[in-house]
C-alpha cells in the first residue's frame, strides 16, 4: 500500500523496505552516465596555492571531468565540500585526491506523510511554559515542501519584532513574493539546484518555483509545530474547532527543499547549511530515505553539525511499519518519532442487506447515498483484470459498476485515487476493504465519492458476502466527529519499528507522537485528496504519516527550549523520553494496533509524549559533541568516515582508550547477547534539573516469559542542587534464548517528585 497519493498527495509517502528505497533512489538520479556526488573534504588539508576553497573544490572537478563536470553546491558549515555531477569513475578518482575524505552517491529522500493540543494536555499545563517574549524567541526551521502564507495560521497578530540575531530571509520567486513573510512566518527560502541537476527543470505548471507550497505537507507540517490558533478550523465539517501548534508562539522559518520528483540530499544538505547560519533553534524533517551508514547519510551528517550548534532535530521514523527494522532517521543525535492516534474519530457506518452492520472511518462531505438499499459489488467480480479488485485506473468494467457500491482492496495505488476510478466507472459508492497487510489499521480519507475504509476482519465478510448473495446490497452512513475514543493513544500499524540496522545498540524510535487523522493547515493549490482532478480548496487538511508526528515533537521541544534555555538538544529529548508514558491509566500496556496486543520499546521507543511532564523531568541524560565522538569511535568508524561525519580530526579515536556504545549517556537501554546468553553492563550519568531529592531504582526485563536479572549499583541516586550529577551502571544477565529472540523492560528513578524512566530492550543475536 502507498499509504497515500505519492509525493503530491502528502496522505503519506510510499511505504517501502528501505533496501528498495534506496535502489529507486539511485536509478533515478543516474542520466547520461551521470549521478549527483557529495565530495566530503578536509577543510585544512586545502593547498596553499589556492586562496579560497572554492576554487580548490572548482580545480579537483576540473582534474577528474575536463570541465564537463560542474559544482552544484559548495557547504561550507555542516560539512566542507560541494556537490556534482559525476561519473562512477571520475568520482573513483576524486576520492583518491589529498585532502578528499568521502565522495558519496546522492539519495532520494520521501516525504513520511486540531485535537492534538488537548490531547496531549497542553490546554491544562499553558502556565507550565512561558507565554513572555521567552517563547516568541524560538524559531522552528521546517524542511519540506513550502509554505502557504496566506494561511491564517501564520497570523503575526501579537508578535513583537523578530528576534534580533535572526539572518534569515523571505525568497521571492513564481507565485510568491519577498512580502509575504511576517513576523510569525519570518522566513522562506527553496532549494533546487541538486534537484534540477538530476531531474531537469521544474515543471512550473505543477509547482512554483519559489518556497510556494504546491503539495501542502509543508504547510501541513510547519502548521503542526508552530502554527498561530485558528478559530473555526475543520475540514469539510470533520474535527471543527480552534487549530494550532504544539508552540503557537514560536516563530517559523520554512525551507522547500521537496519536489513533484522527490528531495535530494544535495538540496537537503544545503538547506540545513542554511537553516542553521539563518539561527533557528528546532529543526524539523519529515521525509528519510533508507538506512545507511551515518557518513553516507545527509540528513544524520548535517544533523550532527546541527545538534553541535545547540540546534534540537526531530525526524519522521518512516511509513514502512509494521514490519521490524523499517525506520529510517537513527543516529543517536536525532530525536526519531514513531506515531500514534488520538482520542478523536471519524466513523462511517456499513450496512450489508444481510443486516451485518460494520464500523469504518470516513472524511467524505458531499451528496448522500440513497437511504434505501444500493446495489453492491466486489471489484473482483466488476473486471477482467487481475488488477480489477485493486480498483486500478480502467480496470472496472463500466456495466457491472453503474449505481453500485464498488468493495475495493486496499493496496498498490493510493487509497483515495481508487474512489476515483469507481466514480469514473459509474459506480456510486466505494468500500475500502484493508488486507492481510493493514489489518485492522484505519485511516480516514476525504473520499472524492460517499467511500468508507474498513478493517481485514470486516473486508473479509463482505467479500464473502458479495460472492455469495444473488442480489447484495450496500449502504453507508457517516457519522461525523467523535471524541473520546478508547483505548487511546495506540501505536499505529504505518509507524516504522526498530531495531536500528547501523547501530543495534541505540533503541529506535525514541518515542511516538499523535500521526493518525491530524488537522493542519493545508495548500490552496490541491484538494484534500491530493488526487489531479479534485477541485475541492481547503484552508484545513486532516492526513496521517510519522510527518504528522514529527512537527509535534519538533513544537514540543520548541516549548521546552523556551523553558529552558540553557538545555542542550540531548537534555530536551531526554526530558520528553523520560516523561514519556507506556501504559495507559489502569496499567496495561499502550495496545499496537497492528498486533492487537500491548507494544513494545520496537514499536514506540520510550512511549507516547506527555509535554506537561517533560518540562519538569526532575533528571535528564544529557551528551555533549565529545560524547557522540566516542560512540563513533566505538562502532569503529575510519578515520575519514569521523572527519566527514563531524568535521572533527580524523585521529579522535585513541588507541589507549576502550569505547563502548553501551557507554553512550542515551535515555535508552539496548543489550545484546549471543545465542548461548551472557552479561553486559551499562554506565549512565544524570543531571538534575529539578527539586534536591533522593532517587531510588526499580528495573525489570523479561523475553518470553522469563526474567532476565537487572542490577543496578548504586540503587540510590541524591542530589541536592540543579546542576548536579550522579553515575549509575547497570548490568544485564540472560540465559540463552534462540537468536532473534527479543526482551523489554523498563528501569525507572523515582523521588517524591518526579519519575525518571527508561525503556529496555534486549535482544539475543
Amino acid at each position: 500500500d502507498k499509504r497515500g497519493q505519492a509525493m503530491r498527495s502528502a496522505l503519506f509517502a510510499v511505504a517501502v523496505v528501505a533496501a528498495i528505497v534506496a535502489a529507486a533512489a539511485a536509478a533515478e538520479v543516474v542520466h547520461d552516465g551521470r549521478r549527483t556526488y557529495i565530495v566530503h573534504c578536509s577543510h585544512a588539508a586545502m593547498p596553499s596555492e589556492f586562496a579560497a576553497h572554492g576554487d580548490w573544490y572548482a580545480s579537483s572537478l576540473q582534474s577528474v571531468s575536463g570541465g564537463a563536470a560542474e559544482v552544484i553546491y559548495t557547504y561550507d558549515t555542516l560539512l566542507h565540500g560541494y556537490s556534482a555531477r559525476l561519473t562512477r569513475a571520475e568520482a573513483r578518482a576524486l576520492e583518491a585526491q589529498p585532502g578528499v575524505l568521502l565522495v558519496n552517491p546522492e539519495t532520494r529522500y520521501e516525504l513520511h506523510t486540531t485535537r492534538t493540543p488537548e490531547f496531549l494536555g497542553l490546554d491544562r499545563a499553558e502556565a507550565l511554559f512561558p507565554e513572555s517574549n521567552t517563547a516568541s524567541d524560538v524559531i522552528v526551521g521546517v524542511l519540506d515542501t513550502g509554505v502557504w502564507p496566506e494561511r491564517p495560521s501564520y497570523d503575526d497578530a501579537g508578535f513583537g519584532p523578530v528576534p534580533a540575531g535572526w539572518k534569515g530571509k523571505c525568497e521571492g520567486g513564481s507565485d510568491f513574493n519577498s512580502s509575504a513573510c511576517n513576523r510569525k512566518l519570518i522566513g522562506a527560502r527553496y532549494f533546487l539546484a541538486g534537484y534540477e541537476a538530476s531531474k531537469g527543470p521544474v515543471d512550473t505548471t505543477k509547482e512554483s518555483r519559489s518556497p510556494r507550497d504546491n503539495d501542502g505537507h509543508g504547510t501541513h507540517t510547519s502548521s503542526t509545530a508552530a502554527g498561530s490558533a485558528v478559530r473555526g478550523a475543520d475540514l469539510l465539517g470533520y474535527a471543527s474547532g480552534t487549530a494550532k501548534g504544539m508552540a503557537p508562539r514560536a516563530r517559523v522559518a520554512t525551507y522547500k527543499v521537496c519536489w513533484v520528483g522527490g528531495c535530494f540530499s544535495s538540496d537537503i544538505l544545503k538547506g540545513m547549511e542554511v537553516a542553521v547560519a539563518d539561527g533557528v533553534d528546532v529543526l524539523s524533517l519529515s521525509l528519510g530515505g533508507g538506512t545507511s551508514d551515518y557518513y553516507r547519510d545527509s540528513i544524520a551528517v548535517g544533523a550532527y553539525s546541527a545538534m553541535e550548534r545547540g540546534i534540537f532535530v526531530s525526524c519522521s521514523a518512516g511509513n514502512a511499519g509494521p514490519g521490524a527494522a523499517s525506520l529510517t532517521n537513527g543516529a543517536p543525535w536525532i530525536t526519531t518519532v514513531g506515531a500514534g492516534t488520538l482520542d478523536r474519530d471519524f466513523p462511517a457506518y456499513v450496512t450489508l442487506g444481510d443486516g451485518n452492520k460494520y464500523n469504518g472511518v470516513s472524511l467524505y462531505n458531499g451528496k448522500q447515498l440513497p437511504t434505501t438499499p444500493v446495489p453492491f459489488i466486489y471489484a473482483g467480480n466488476a473486471s477482467n483484470s487481475s488488477m480489477g479488485a485493486l480498483c486500478m485506473t480502467g480496470t472496472l468494467i463500466p456495466a457491472k459498476v453503474a449505481g453500485k457500491i464498488v468493495l475495493c482492496d486496499r493496496g498498490t495505488n493510493a487509497r483515495v485515487q481508487k474512489g476515483f476510478v469507481v466514480r469514473d466507472a459509474g459506480g456510486a459508492g466505494m468500500v475500502l476493504a484493508n488486507t492481510a497487510a493493514n489489518g485492522e489499521e484505519l485511516v480516514a480519507d476525504a473520499h472524492i465519492l460517499p467511500g468508507a475504509g474498513v478493517g481485514e476482519k470486516a473486508g473479509n465478510a463482505m467479500r464473502t458476502y458479495a460472492s455469495s448473495d444473488p442480489k447484495p446490497t450496500a449502504n453507508i452512513v457517516f457519522a461525523g466527529t467523535k471524541v473520546g475514543i478508547q483505548p487511546s493513544p495506540v501505536v499505529a500499524a504505518f509507524s516504522s519499528r526498530g531495531p536500528n540496522t547501523v547501530t543495534p545498540g541505540i533503541l529506535k524510535p525514541d518515542l511516538i507522537a499523535p500521526g493518525v487523522n491530524i488537522l493542519a493547515a493545508w495548500s490552496g493549490s490541491v484538494g484534500p485528496s491530493g488526487i489531479a482532478g479534485d477541485d475541492r480548496r481547503t484552508s484545513f487538511n486532516i492526513i496521517s504519516g510519522t510527518s504528522m508526528s514529527c512537527p509535534h515533537v519538533s513544537g514540543l521541544a520548541a516549548l521546552l527550549r523556551a523553558a529552558h534555555q540553557d538545555w542542550s538538544p540531548a537534555a530536551i529529548r531526554s526530558a520528553l523520553m523520560t516523561t514519556a508514558y507506556a501504559a495507559y491509566p489502569n496499567g496495561d500496556g499502550l495496545l499496537d494496533v497492528a498486533t492487537e496486543r500491548a507494544a513494545t520499546p520496537l514499536d514506540m521507543g520510550a512511549g507516547h509524549v506527555d509535554p506537561s511532564k517533560a518540562v519538569d523531568p526532575g533528571l535528564v541524560y544529557d551528551l555533549t559533541a565529545a560524547d557522540y565522538l566516542d560512540f563513533l569511535c566505538a562502532i569503529e568508524y575510519e578515520p575519514a568516515q569521523i572527519a566527514a561525519l563531524t568535521k572533527h580530526s580524523s585521529d579522535h579515536c585513541s588507541p589507549n582508550r576502550t569505547y563502548s556504545v553501551a557507554a553512550l549517556n542515551y535515555p535508552s537501554f539496548s543489550a545484546t547477547f549471543p545465542a548461548a546468553g551472557g552479561t553486559e553492563k551499562h554506565t549512565r550519568t544524570l543531571t538534575n534539573v529539578g527539586k534536591p531529592g533522593t532517587y531510588k531504582v526499580t528495573a525489570a526485563a523479561a523475553a518470553g516469559g522469563t526474567a532476565i536479572k537487572v542490577s543496578v549499583e548504586p540503587s540510590t541516586l541524591s542530589f541536592s542542587k540543579v546542576g548536579e550529577k550522579r553515575s549509575y551502571t547497570v548490568s544485564f544477565a540472560a540465559g540463552g534464548k534462540p537468536s532473534g529472540t527479543n526482551g523489554f523492560g523498563r528501569l525507572v528513578w523515582s523521588s517524591d517528585h518526579h519519575v525518571v524512566a527508561s525503556a529496555i530492550l534486549a535482544t539475543w543475536a
